[in-house]
């Protein structure tokens, strides 16, 4: 090699280490630990930034009706293992009740798109069934192995050098996340666990993808920008997300299967970073691609707002640092424009259910027990709603009165300010109100900004207990309405 084309080479070689992003430029005695040929993989500023990569995976529902979490979680992890991440990394939470399920027409299978490969194969159990639990995921984020209650014992065991990305897909509602078990996960939970991972130092950046209805809220006047977390989620505080690939949609999933495969906003990211090259391509680039993808190119017909919180100067990385970068798309150029279609009808999360329990009813042989049993589960899951819904409503009118309780219900708190003042207020006044009226369960989360604006009107929960009480003098006897499940909060 000729003078002029080594120093070409170290040029280009130790270009990309100097400050570009405004992050610490590597002293010069590190450089020789950075420089490579050609035959030992690429250099670039990435490479030197990174320390560990980790990944934390959480689907926060059960049932096949749910099948689209868990595909999204499933895929997420294809994702990082063909970006270089490690086992020993990826932390996976699942209830793990869908690939093995009676249900499935592809035993063993999970696909997250109607032609789809498998997901499913090699993705490691670490948190499965009764382990998918709100402490156990805390405890994974801080790397406290002590706090954990079954599982792997895999914990986030970062240092001060390392990148984290977290992918949580499910239903939520106004300042709370599901999960399978009780209690659900708060928003003021989460971010206090942020906070205190920040304040233990072990972590340079995270990045935190969000799919639940009301998403926006977990963030919205919580999350601070000095942590160094940037979070982006599928819709704002106050609309829902949506369910896609679902029965009678374009594209259409096989017709042996009768529940959505995916999520609206968890598709746009995956599947975006399924053809790119993650060394080049932003995590401020893909947020734009997501944001109108999911948007139904900013028609929001069958959509939902894609929101970002918390330090965004860290949009600026490439997604390489969070997720590693397929080696098969090294040679993929990014561009501006959109080359992934829209969707042509998505369902609303909320009602993604109904879909699939109708799909079954309608698909099940006539006569059948199966169809009985089909039948069965949709009206109870009907009645459930009725229930719930019917409940929050009168409860608003014995607190406030008729025209007062219906202000109060619809009240929503300007942009920027957090869903409630006292998150202990609403939590006690959850359990005040299932004590009496069963679970809220996942569709009855859409009323926890209901809960909340009685907790800012002053409502204190012995007088939410009694009004519960005159309320529900009888809870429908199915498992939607369980009053032996435990509390959400």
């Amino acid at each position: 090699m000729g003078i002029f084309a080594t120093i070409s080479l170290l040029v280009l070689l130790v270009v990309p280490l100097t400050n570009v992003d405004s992050r610490p430029v590597l002293p010069l005695s590190n450089v020789e630990s950075f420089l490579k040929l050609p035959s030992d993989g690429r250099a670039d500023r990435d490479d030197g930034a990174v320390g560990t990569r980790w990944a934390v995976l959480i689907a926060g529902s059960s049932g096949f009706g749910n099948y689209r979490h868990q595909a999204d979680i499933c895929h997420a992890y294809q994702i990082m293992k063909k970006g270089g991440l490690k086992d020993e990394n990826i932390i996976v939470f699942m209830y793990d009740d869908i690939a093995h399920n009676e249900e499935n027409p592809r035993p063993g299978v999970i696909i997250n798109h109607p032609q789809g490969g498998d997901v499913y194969n090699g993705v490691p159990k670490d948190y499965v069934g009764e382990d998918v639990t709100v402490g156990n995921f805390l405890a994974v984020l801080l790397g406290d192995k002590s706090a954990l209650t079954g599982g792997s014992g895999k914990v986030v065991d970062s240092g001060p050098n390392d990148h984290i990305f977290i992918f949580y897909s499910d239903h939520g509602g106004p300042g709370v996340l599901g999960m399978p078990t009780y209690p659900y996960l708060y928003a003021d939970d989460l971010v206090a666990t942020l906070k205190k991972k920040h304040a233990m130092g072990t972590y340079k950046s995270m990045v935190f993808y969000l799919e639940a209805c009301e998403s926006g809220s977990i963030f919205e006047g919580l999350l601070p920008e000095n942590i160094n977390v940037y979070g982006t989620t599928a819709s704002n505080a106050v609309e829902s997300s949506w369910g896609t690939y679902c029965p009678g949609e374009y594209p259409s999933p096989p017709p042996e299967y009768w529940t959505c495969l995916g999520d609206l906003y968890s598709v746009a990211w995956m599947e975006d970073s399924d053809i790119h090259n993650l060394r080049t391509e932003s995590v401020k680039q893909q947020y734009e691609l997501v944001k109108t993808r999911t948007s139904g190119h900013n028609t929001y017909n069958l959509g939902s707002h894609v929101m970002q919180y918390g330090n965004l100067r860290l949009s600026s990385d490439h997604l390489f640092l969070y997720m590693g970068s397929n080696p098969a798309n090294e040679n993929c150029t990014f561009i501006d424009d959109n080359l992934l279609p829209s969707f042509s009808k998505a369902v609303n999360q909320r009602d993604a259910d109904l879909v699939y329990y109708w799909n079954k009813f309608q698909r099940s042989p006539e006569g059948s027990s199966k169809k009985l049993d089909a039948q069965k589960q949709l009206l109870d899951m009907m009645n459930h709603r009725l229930h719930v819904d019917n409940s929050v409503e009168l409860i608003a009118k014995l607190l406030f009165g008729s025209e007062k309780g219906r202000e109060v219900l619809k009240t929503v708190r300007p942009a920027g300010k957090p869903l409630v003042d006292d998150w202990g207020c609403l939590k006690s006044l959850v359990r005040s109100f299932e004590a009496s009226c069963g679970s809220l369960s996942q569709y009855g989360m859409k009323h926890m900004r209901s809960l909340a604006n009685f907790c800012n009107a002053g409502i204190k929960k012995e007088t939410m207990a009694e009004v519960s009480a005159q309320a529900c003098l009888r809870v429908p006897a199915n498992p939607w309405s369980s009053l032996h499940k435990g509390f959400s909060a």
